[in-house]
């Protein structure tokens, strides 16, 4: 089955509809210059008001940005995040410094991107993300773009705990599926009324997508 990562939660009525729909992991950007930022303390309130048999179990994700590594640590301790996701430049040596969390490493596929680069990391899991030309070094947090769903898919060979993002949404996340066969999938933007709020029939159409594209 192919778990759903709800990403850019800024508030616990998004929290608490994703987790409702089904969602398996919800993500909490804490890069300053997202307009889904939002602060430790906040994160940490929206968890708590989650309901106890989905706080277990669902997976509490910080986004982090080229990040000083004390931040990183003080940050997702103070938030009572459960797991790490890096979407900079962070280098394999960096990621090694936070191995004792759940860690999820993004990487933007972009022209210059090869597959083979995300054997270089001792991750648990891999984000593949559509490349942005307006980002510094390529990245800088999700893009909302439609990535290339081939190189995804090699990708996904060489490393099998692959959350696939870039551009996800209802109407089109049973073909990414069908030709990536991600571990996961992640979706923010196109699950949004407004930056940092969602569509709460929209994550309900999303999350039924892809259990239905998984039951097939």
């Amino acid at each position: 089955m192919t778990l759903v990562k709800i990403c850019g939660i800024t508030n616990l009525d998004d929290a608490l509809a994703a987790v409702e729909a089904g969602a398996d992991a919800l993500g909490f950007n804490f890069y300053a210059r997202s307009p889904r930022y939002i602060t430790a303390e906040t994160a940490r309130a929206i968890i708590a008001g989650l309901p106890s048999t989905s706080s277990s179990s669902v997976l509490t994700v910080g986004v982090f940005v080229n990040e000083d590594l004390d931040a990183v640590e003080q940050i997702a301790s103070a938030a009572g995040v459960s797991a790490l996701q890096l979407h900079g430049n962070e280098s394999p040596e960096y990621c090694k410094a936070l191995a004792s969390r759940y860690l999820i490493k993004a990487f933007a596929a972009g022209e210059q991107f090869a597959p083979e680069t995300v054997l270089q990391y001792d991750v648990d899991a891999i984000l593949l993300d559509a490349f942005d030309r307006n980002a510094v070094g390529g990245v800088g947090g999700g893009t909302g773009q439609l990535g290339d769903w081939s190189i995804a898919r090699q990708t996904k060979e060489l490393f099998p705990k692959l959350f696939l993002a870039g551009g996800l949404s209802p109407e089109n996340v049973g073909e990414a599926i069908a030709r990536v066969q991600p571990y996961a999938v992640d979706a923010c933007s196109r699950l949004e009324s407004v930056p940092g709020r969602k569509d709460h029939a929209r994550v309900r159409a999303f999350v039924a997508a892809v259990r239905a594209a998984t039951a097939k």
